[in-house]
């Protein structure tokens, strides 16, 4: 895995052996990714549209090497009604990093607790 993920790819996918190939999804073809989790600070609440009226629609979150991004899956309707307090920690888990070090498909895990 490490080797694959050394040359840039996301992942492998793992057959089972004694199936025949398909062209559906179906589960003897599984993609294995790896999921890295990390912390950053609340910085802003972002409002929701439509459905989330009145509520969060994501969070604008800085790392501590400063790169921001925003944060807005893996969040519970009451979460997102009574969010993280700005300045508060989170703990998120994401798939990898952009050029520029923003994490890829990031989602919300817990609160940091003091």
């Amino acid at each position: 895995m490490a080797d694959i993920l050394a040359l840039g790819d996301d992942g492998l996918m793992l057959h089972r052996a004694n199936a025949l190939y398909e062209t559906r999804r179906s589960d003897v073809l599984l993609k294995l990714k790896p999921y890295f989790d990390a912390e950053a600070k609340v910085i802003e609440h972002l409002p929701g549209k439509g459905k989330y009226t009145g509520k969060m629609r994501s969070l604008l979150m800085e790392l501590p090497n400063g790169v921001q991004f925003k944060l807005g899956t893996g969040f519970t309707d009451a979460e997102r009604a009574n969010p993280p307090a700005i300045g508060s920690t989170v703990t998120f888990i994401y798939q990898q990093k952009t050029k520029i070090g923003k994490p890829r498909f990031a989602r919300f895990l817990r609160i940091r607790k003091p």
